[in-house]
């Protein structure tokens, strides 16, 4: 298991660049605008760890900007923690098997996600290219928020 990154969703992304980066110190190692999604994503890293951000061998801080205004309220804002995994179905299986509800199961073979007993979102992406879909995954609904 790698820690990859922490999502923080924003609501004015020009304000949050100007914390973060100008205020703070980070840099922007990566940007993705979605027009579809609607939502850019920004990822930030201390000014040491830009290179190895990019190349995927350092976390990141993510900032999610949703184009639509939303109200962020009961810690919506804080979006989850990443972390990669070799076999994401082995993985979902040991928590399910400790009793643990998968809340988005990896129907796609590349991506669940989980909460902590303090509801906080974990969400775990295959390493490398996604796992063939295969049961009881593939049919498994999503359960709850994640």
């Amino acid at each position: 298991m790698r820690y990859l990154h922490t999502m923080v969703r924003v609501a004015d992304l020009d304000r949050s660049l100007d914390f973060y980066c100008a205020k703070l110190g980070l840099t922007e190692a990566s940007r993705f605008d979605n027009a579809a999604g609607r939502f850019t994503l920004v990822f930030l890293a201390a000014p040491n760890d830009v290179e190895a951000v990019q190349a995927g061998r350092a976390p990141a801080v993510e900032l999610t900007h949703n184009w639509d205004p939303e109200p962020y309220d009961g810690g919506r804002n804080f979006g989850h923690l990443a972390y990669e995994v070799d076999d994401i179905y082995a993985a979902c299986q040991r928590l399910a098997d400790g009793g643990v509800t998968i809340n988005r199961p990896p129907r796609d073979g590349r991506m669940a996600f989980v909460r902590s007993p303090d509801g906080i979102s974990i969400e775990l992406l295959q390493k490398n290219a996604a796992l063939a879909p295969a049961e009881p995954w593939s049919s498994m609904p999503n359960v709850g928020v994640w």
